[in-house]
C-alpha cells in the first residue's frame, strides 16, 4: 500500500491556511497496541519490543508535527525491533516566508533560495535540544555510535546540520536525510567526526520546494569540505517520500545501526527509575489502562512490580 505523500513544505500561499489540529496529550496516551507513547510536548517515542541497542531521532519538516512521520516510525520499529525512535516536534514560531505566520518550525525560513537559508534564526537552539535527547539516552547507557539522526526537508536539514557537527566523543552511526539540505551554513563547520560520518540523502529530481540542485550543492559543499561517506540517491518525485524511499532509507538505518546484545540498554531497576521512566515502562508493559487515575511515585512502582513477570 503506497503511503499518503502528505510530508512535504507547502507552497507560502497556502502555508495560512495550513494548521494542524492541536492533540491534548495525556500522560499515558499511547497508540492501541504498540509501545508507541505520546506526551504533552509533542513527542512520540516508539519503544521497541526487545532491549534496544540503537536509536534514530526521526525529525519532520516545516509546518508539521511529530505524528507527520509517526506511521513511518512504527513501520520501521517492525523491520527493527532493536531500534528506538523518538520524534520530536519543533517549537511553535514565527516564519518569515509564511508573513510572519506561527507554526512548527526548527528554525526561521526566510525564503527558498540557497543564500535565504544561510542564518536560518533558531537553528542552533534546536540542535541543542536534539543534542539533549542523545544525552539524555546516553546517561541510560547507550552509546553515541549507536544512534541516528533523520528527517525530511527541515528535519532533514537539522539532521545535517547537527550531525556532521559533533565531537569525535559524540559520533553517530549515520545521518539520514529526506529531501533535504545544508541549512545554515554560516554557522555549520564539519568536524572531524563528521567526515567519516555515513550520510544517506534522498531526494527527489522533480522537488519544487527543496530543488534537487540544493541537493547536488549540498553534496558538493560536503565532500569538498572532506566528507567520506555521502550518498544521494535520487527518485522521480516531488516533495515527497515514496515506499521504495523509505525501504532503502531502512536498510541504510539497519546496515549502520545492526543488533547488538552486547550494546543493549539494560532496564533500571523499578526502585531507581523516574516519574518518566515508570511510566514509559508501564506503556512499554501495556499497562497504560491500570495507570489512569495513578500519581504517586510509590502508585507507579507498585503497578509495575505487580506485573512484573
Amino acid at each position: 500500500m503506497l503511503l499518503r505523500p502528505l510530508h512535504r513544505i507547502l507552497l507560502p500561499s497556502l502555508l495560512l491556511a495550513h494548521a494542524r489540529p492541536t492533540r491534548a496529550m495525556a500522560s499515558f496516551a499511547s497508540a492501541p497496541g504498540t509501545g508507541t507513547i505520546r506526551t504533552g510536548d509533542g513527542t512520540i517515542t516508539v519503544n521497541p519490543t526487545q532491549p534496544y541497542s540503537g536509536l534514530v531521532i526521526l525529525m519532520h519538516g516545516l509546518g508539521d508535527s511529530a505524528e507527520g512521520f509517526a506511521d513511518v516510525a512504527e513501520m520501521w520499529a517492525r523491520s527493527a525491533p532493536h531500534i528506538k525512535f523518538i520524534l520530536p516536534t519543533a517549537p511553535t514560531r514565527p516564519v518569515t516566508l509564511n508573513g510572519g505566520f506561527p507554526m512548527p518550525s526548527w528554525y526561521d525560513i526566510v525564503g527558498l533560495s540557497e543564500r535565504s537559508n544561510e542564518n536560518c534564526e533558531g537553528i542552533e537552539a534546536s540542535r541543542d535540544t536534539v543534542v539533549k535527547i542523545m544525552e539524555e539516552e546516553n546517561k541510560q547507557g547507550l552509546a553515541y555510535d549507536r544512534m541516528m539522526l533523520s528527517g525530511f526537508s527541515q528535519g532533514g536539514a537539522m539532521s545535517l546540520f547537527t550531525g556532521l557537527q559533533l565531537p569525535a566523543e559524540k559520533k553517530i552511526a549515520g545521518v539520514l536525510a529526506m529531501s533535504g539540505y545544508l541549512a545554515g551554513a554560516k554557522q555549520f563547520t564539519l568536524s572531524d567526526a563528521g567526515k567519516t560520518t555515513p550520510v544517506l540523502h534522498c531526494h527527489g529530481t522533480v522537488d519544487p520546494m527543496v530543488q534537487f540542485p540544493m541537493a547536488q550543492k549540498t553534496e558538493a559543499m560536503l565532500k569538498e569540505a572532506g566528507i567520506e561517506n555521502y550518498e544521494l540517491k535520487t527518485y522521480n518525485i516531488q516533495h515527497t517520500v515514496i515506499p521504495e524511499e523509505l525501504a532503502y532509507a531502512l536498510e541504510f538505518i539497519k546496515r549502520n545501526l545492526p543488533p547488538d546484545e552486547s550494546c543493549a540498554v539494560k532496564e533500571k531497576d523499578v526502585d531507581d527509575m523516574s516519574v518518566k521512566e515508570l511510566k514509559a515502562a508501564i506503556m512499554k508493559g501495556g499497562l497504560g489502562k491500570q495507570a489512569v487515575g495513578l500519581v504517586e511515585k510509590s502508585e507507579l512502582r507498585k503497578l509495575l512490580k505487580d506485573n512484573k513477570k
